[in-house]
């Protein structure tokens, strides 16, 4: 057996070899500081008020009562009164909510539009074209106070 008088080049010293060192130093690293970050944001405490998860909170599973948006808690009575009443009724109470609480007044588009699809699943179209009359039409009258102060 003849060996070669030249050494022989140790394989696995490329790009890979040098990828996987880089891989073996740094995943270690980000494990650690992700895991460290993780603990970090538990509300270690006990005090509900964060907003961050608690460690031991046994409602998870359970729904929050979320605070609602006055025009979207107007929107749902009024759509229940249009299906329990008449469409005529519903928009009485919106002009009525919007006069009462002029900071409806840029939702009331919107909820009036939602009152006349809902009438039109109800009643039908032709049914419901009849209770049609110009509620929230305030536009004019919201540019006017707006102005004055």
């Amino acid at each position: 057996m003849k060996h070669s008088s030249t050494p022989q080049t140790r394989r696995g010293r490329g790009p890979a070899r040098r990828i996987g060192r880089t891989l073996a130093f740094v995943l270690p690293v980000v494990l650690v500081l992700s895991g460290t970050l993780a603990v970090t944001r538990v509300n270690w405490s006990g005090n509900t008020t964060d907003p961050v998860l608690t460690a031991a909170d046994t409602s998870v599973g359970t729904p929050r009562t979320v605070k609602r948006a006055p025009q979207d808690v107007l929107r749902d009575k009024l759509l229940t009164e249009l299906q329990e009443e008449d469409p005529g009724v519903a928009l009485t109470h919106l002009q009525q909510a919007v006069n009462g609480r002029p900071s409806l007044a840029k939702h009331c588009a919107s909820i009036a539009r939602a009152l006349g699809q809902a009438a039109v699943r109800v009643y039908g179209p032709t049914r419901a074209q009849s209770y049609a009359r110009p509620v929230c039409d305030t536009a004019f009258a919201t540019g006017v106070a707006a102005a004055h102060r």
